[in-house]
């Protein structure tokens, strides 16, 4: 018996070394963690239960057949973060470089239909050179089953990929199908065709940081939505984010004790909105001083600045938040704040979470720019996910909020369930200059009677009364006590029942 233990223990130990100790000590020389190390700082500790430890490839060709190490290239499991379930996979590149082979992804599929039916998030840590070569298809076909286990997790459970080293060909469409993705500076990249290819086909001469680093996927092309100085800070990070999450569509999100009065008054807020109406504010103050604790976990941060998503809590519980920006191209709407905020939007749908819009929009975007982007398609996401949505949803309208682009931010005719306004607020179909311009364009040679007119619409419109006394504001709100309007709202909205009509799914603007 203590033979067999001893040969258990020796194996274990072998599995753990992954691909050598030249190989971890070159992985640690990039300031890279291993794939067991990164596992490790991401779960609670000692919480981590391995699967499928032995598992070696069953390839024989171009000489594999002398090298079958165990793990194949990927360490799967399940563990805890903060006491809650989680099944992770971590890529491993001491190992052939971390790609995928046939049963590298029978390990990962294996613990995605876990997590799929015991209810639980799953957490990928990327690190991976693509496809195995050397099994051709076969590696192939395994990217396809993982991203068929994608497809049928999402909006199922929470998916979230940690990039933490390359990403090339196949292996970035799995993410790409995920509802979160980190990255890590400096070290991790994701291109479909690398550099060289893009040099060979275009003639386009790029390094592999531009074509596909963390800077370039958070800030440009909106694929990632973080980027963090090293592994250490983007696990830690990743812990903090699924603590804001429940952990499948059957559960509500966990509610955290909060030592924050719900009822608290912020004085401060009363001048947050300037007299001039063109100068801007920032409106994370104010997300900052609604949530608890001033606790505020964004989402995408460096891209679309114009409109701002993420996480707080209310009460301990969990509350998205969408808000324009006035700091950033005056809070207007445009193709990418649209698509950041749709996405956002649905992901809270999704997973029953409220919806919290703070507004301050004078429109969309206007431009040749624009409108060849397909700007109507866009604003059209975020239109269609505010309506679809049947989660709570509330929302402050703290200055301008005109044209269709008051429609599209979760207003009362999108089904709001509660819909506030601060006394600042000015509801109306454009601005005074641009209404009075069209309204009295015989008049505009004499500025004297412009000037009155242009008075005259700001005391009729740029205010919060005229939607109020149709019903479509709910109530005009003092701005010091938005937090606590805001708490007591949500928590009037705990019992909230709407279905939409049955369908097979909808065709959502894409």
């Amino acid at each position: 018996m203590k033979e067999i233990l001893a040969e258990l223990e020796a194996r274990r130990e072998i599995a753990r070394k992954g691909g050598g100790e030249k190989r971890i000590a070159a992985q640690h020389a990039k300031g890279k963690l291993t794939a067991r190390e990164r596992i490790e700082v991401l779960l609670d500790e000692g919480s981590f239960e391995e699967y499928d430890t032995f598992v070696a490839h069953r390839c024989a060709d171009f000489g594999m057949q002398e090298s079958r190490p165990y793990g194949d290239g990927v360490v799967t499991g399940w563990g805890t973060i903060n006491g809650r379930l989680v099944y992770v996979f971590s890529q491993d590149f001491t190992v052939f470089g971390g790609s995928l082979s046939e049963t590298h992804a029978q390990k990962i599929c294996k613990i995605m239909d876990m997590a799929m039916r015991n209810g639980a998030p799953v957490i990928g840590l990327n690190d991976s050179g693509g496809a195995r070569i050397q099994e051709g298809v076969a590696s192939l076909a395994g990217y396809a089953e993982v991203f068929q286990r994608n497809i049928m997790a999402s909006g199922v459970i929470p998916q979230i990929s940690v990039i933490m080293g390359p990403c090339a060909g196949g292996a970035v469409y799995s993410p790409a199908m995920t509802d979160f993705i980190f990255m890590v500076r400096d070290s991790s990249y994701m291109f479909v065709t690398g550099p060289d290819v893009v040099k060979t086909v275009t003639n386009e001469v790029v390094t592999a940081e531009e074509l596909g680093g963390a800077k370039t996927h958070t800030t440009k092309s909106s694929v990632a939505d973080a980027a963090f100085e090293n592994d250490v800070e983007a696990l830690a990070e990743v812990r903090r984010l699924v603590d804001f999450l429940p952990l499948s569509n059957r559960e509500k999100p966990p509610v955290r004790p909060y030592y924050d009065d719900p009822a608290r008054i912020e004085p401060s807020l009363d001048t947050l909105v300037p007299e001039n109406p063109n100068k801007p504010y920032d409106m994370k103050e104010l997300i900052e001083k609604v949530a608890d604790e001033g606790d505020f976990f964004e989402i995408q941060k460096d891209f679309a600045k114009n409109i701002i998503t993420g996480f707080i809590r209310l009460e301990g519980s969990t509350v998205g938040v969408v808000a324009n920006q006035p700091m950033v191209l005056a809070g207007c709407l445009d193709i990418d704040s649209s698509r950041k905020a749709a996405r956002f939007v649905r992901f809270c749908d999704a997973f029953e979470i409220p919806i919290l819009t703070f507004v301050d929009v004078p429109g969309f975007l206007p431009g040749t720019a624009q409108e060849y982007g397909g700007v109507i398609k866009h604003g059209a996401k975020l239109l269609f996910a505010y309506g679809e949505a049947t989660v709570p949803k509330v929302t402050v309208i703290t200055r301008k909020a005109y044209g269709g682009a008051y429609d599209v931010m979760a207003s009362k005719h999108l089904r709001g369930d509660v819909n506030y306004a601060w006394p600042t607020a000015e509801i109306a179909v454009m601005g005074a200059k641009g209404a009075v311009e069209i309204l009295y364009r015989s008049e505009l040679g004499d500025p004297e009677k412009i000037a009155r007119r242009t008075k005259e619409y700001e005391d009729r419109f740029a205010n919060p009364f005229v939607a109020a006394e149709r019903g479509f504001i709910d109530e005009v709100i003092m701005p010091h006590s938005t937090r606590r309007r805001v708490a007591r709202a949500f928590k009037a909205l705990r019992g909230k029942k709407l279905e939409n009509p049955w369908k097979k799914h909808d065709n959502i603007p894409l």
